[in-house]
């Protein structure tokens, strides 16, 4: 590989994060900002979990790393990294991954950008009398990458992180998720000044909404008279470890029976999705109802199967293979960065097109210094 491809690989990481505003005064910047946040994220690539061992991985990789960035005085120390990571701006961090993101990887028309709430359990504080943090995040579903976070105090204030998000995101043409706590008004009017669709779960924070839904189809589908309204239908089953599992969608764009229908922007359907699973010889059976700007029911199923993306694809990697849940990194502003480090890696990972699972690409790139370069470094 040429010196020439070498340099230009190395711009996309760099040039993200080359804007962030360096905490430190003058005088104690032995090591360049930029150099400890790459060798930072090379080090969670490589399945570092904590400081002390981003500084092992430093040492251990400090002739490879030297390809990439200065380190002029060398490895900084791991309090040194902590104290840098612990006091960067985590609006400037997720302002510069959020470009990055939606950089590295096309989202198209139809994009289901999934939206969802997730608490790092072990990132509470007790000597400072902090809890622990809850990031909501966007989970772009058929790209398979993760396009930003937004921090809360607690999971009852993702109604004001929500908004906070969307206005950060480009989602014109896509196809916006939510469950039920983001079912507001004003939500769906921020979704649909960005241009895009909208689908939302309804259940009991939207009460007289929620009951008017529930009889529209129990009336629709028990009802023999002529339907005012054509109810649009499909089907789909899965099976697979033991579980079968059929789900039945339908759609109406009658709309006559809801209360305050002009308060939500553009909508012009309603949805239920009936879901019957068969496990181990025993079935459960649950109905689940949304508010949509789709006109189309596979469209509808399309998206909110996609939903579960976010849960499967990005909490569950985030907590099994990164071990976020385990993580007592509590100082200052850490603990969201060092999430952000965990999302950079996550679509470099998905970005890298071997069939590997997450966690044996991890695995690998903490063996192998051509395979690691190809995951951070190729374009």
């Amino acid at each position: 590989m040429s010196v020439f491809n070498l340099a230009k690989m190395t711009l996309n990481l760099q040039m993200a994060f080359e804007s962030i505003k360096d905490p430190r005064v003058e005088r104690h910047k032995r090591h360049k900002l930029l150099d400890i946040i790459i060798l930072s994220i090379c080090a969670v690539i490589s399945g570092a979990e904590g400081w002390e061992a981003i500084a092992q991985f430093g040492k251990e990789k400090q002739d490879w790393l030297r390809q990439w960035i200065g380190l002029e005085n060398g490895i900084p120390s791991h309090d040194c990294i902590v104290r840098v990571i612990s006091r960067l701006e985590p609006e400037a961090m997720q302002s510069c991954f959020m470009a990055w993101a939606q950089s590295i990887k096309a989202i198209s028309d139809g994009e289901v950008v999934a939206i969802d709430g997730k608490t790092a359990r072990h990132s509470y504080n007790r000597t400072d009398k902090l809890g622990a943090i809850h990031m909501v995040s966007a989970w772009a579903s058929q790209a398979g990458v993760s396009l930003g976070q937004v921090k809360t105090d607690a999971k009852s204030n993702e109604i004001s992180a929500i908004p906070e998000l969307l206005a950060m995101l480009e989602l014109k043409g896509c196809i916006v998720t939510l469950d039920a706590m983001g079912c507001q008004t004003a939500i769906a009017a921020t979704i649909t000044d960005k241009k895009a669709d909208y689908v939302l779960a309804v259940k009991g924070n939207q009460p007289s909404l929620h009951a008017a839904i529930i009889d529209y189809f129990d009336t629709a589908l028990t009802t023999k008279l002529p339907p005012v309204c054509e109810l649009q239908h499909c089907q789909e089953s899965d099976k697979g470890h033991g579980r079968v599992e059929e789900r039945r969608a339908y759609l109406s764009t009658c709309l006559a029976t809801l209360p305050n229908v002009d308060n939500w922007a553009s909508l012009k359907s309603i949805a239920m999705i009936e879901s019957e699973r068969w496990i181990n010889g025993e079935s459960t059976w649950e109905r689940r109802y949304y508010i949509s700007t789709l006109t189309s029911v596979a469209a509808v199923a399309q998206a909110v199967r996609a939903h579960w993306g976010i849960e499967n694809a990005l909490h569950w990697v985030l907590d099994v293979t990164f071990r976020e849940d385990d993580s007592r990194i509590r100082t200052g502003y850490a603990p969201e960065n060092f999430n952000l480090m965990r999302q950079v890696a996550l679509n470099l990972f998905k970005k890298e097109p071997s069939n590997l699972s997450i966690k044996r690409k991890r695995f690998k790139a903490a063996l192998s210094d051509s395979y690691r370069e190809k995951v951070v470094f190729a374009t």
